[in-house]
């Protein structure tokens, strides 16, 4: 099998979410061979994000007392982590804060955890459509070379947060594109830039 199969056979099998207690954790999701062969992060890369994921969820699983009452959505990308979702106090948004941050190869993490009850089931399908709108308005961005599967797309609350490799102007554009989606109360970008010449 193929270096590529290979991960895709991993990531595949990778939870994407997963209930536990009273507390729910969503983890990023396992990539489709498409966002695998169009990637600008290396193979190795990919995995480290599927891990540090799943090794953040577990290791916020493993106190049955703080995740109480909580919703948590870990995503990475390039190894950036993004905690979402709801949690009853400042402490325990700061103590997820700290788990994240202790996880290997994490080079930086980004708590947009809400003090508030967890989101009603009504809320987390309409940020589950308005991602999905999103990421239809991406295939309208017109720039040559510009991939829409390099932009990852998180949904909390009608706020719409965005990661990915991208140049500036690929950036902007994306941006651009997603705040015109109907139901986006507010556009997030946690992009990396790189160069324009880059693939």
């Amino acid at each position: 099998m193929s270096m590529t199969g290979r991960l895709i056979a991993v990531l595949v099998i990778s939870l994407s979410v997963v209930t536990s207690g009273c507390g729910v954790f969503i983890v990023g999701g396992a990539a489709t061979a498409a966002s695998v062969a169009h990637d600008r992060r290396t193979a190795g890369t990919i995995l480290e994000d599927q891990a540090i994921e799943l090794k953040t969820y577990q290791a916020l699983r493993d106190d049955s007392e703080r995740i109480a009452d909580t919703r948590i959505n870990v995503t990475s990308y390039d190894r950036v982590v993004l905690l979402s979702g709801e949690v009853p106090s400042q402490a325990i948004a700061e103590w997820a804060t700290n788990v994240a941050k202790n996880m290997d190869n994490v080079i930086d993490v980004h708590n947009e955890l809400a003090v508030q009850a967890p989101s009603s089931l009504g809320s987390r399908s309409n940020d589950a459509w308005i991602t999905t709108r999103a990421k239809s308005a991406l295939l309208q961005v017109k720039i040559p070379g510009f991939d829409p599967t390099r932009v990852k797309v998180v949904t909390e609350r009608g706020t719409v947060y965005l990661l990915g490799l991208v140049t500036q102007e690929e950036g902007q554009a994306a941006t651009d594109s997603v705040r015109r989606v109907n139901g986006v109360n507010q556009v997030v970008t946690l992009f990396r830039y790189i160069a324009a010449t880059s693939t």
